[in-house]
């Protein structure tokens, strides 16, 4: 994978009171919020697993942003967003 470098002063980290990792979770947030990352892109750019980056958006109540392909899990389990219900599709296989 290509890697781009940023360079920032470490004057202005320390006046910001920020350190690298800090940035680049304010970086992932800010653009995720803003819808310029998916959540998987942003997570990666933040250095954390989806968990973690999930447990920061709501501390810091940024909703989360959801889109077909992020609810075809959801429907291959079968939650019905609707009324919460679960469904199933296809074959059940018996236990």
């Amino acid at each position: 994978m290509a890697v781009a470098h940023i360079e920032i002063p470490i004057d202005v980290l320390d006046s910001a009171r920020l350190s690298v990792q800090e940035v680049k979770q304010e970086l992932a947030l800010t653009l995720y919020a803003q819808r310029r990352l998916s959540i998987g892109k942003a997570r990666e750019l933040a250095d954390l697993s989806l968990w973690e980056f999930r447990q920061l958006l709501g501390s810091r109540h940024i909703a989360p942003h959801y889109d077909e392909s992020d609810l075809a899990p959801a429907r291959q389990i079968g939650l019905d967003h609707r009324s919460g219900q679960t469904f199933r599709q296809g074959p059940v296989a018996e236990i």
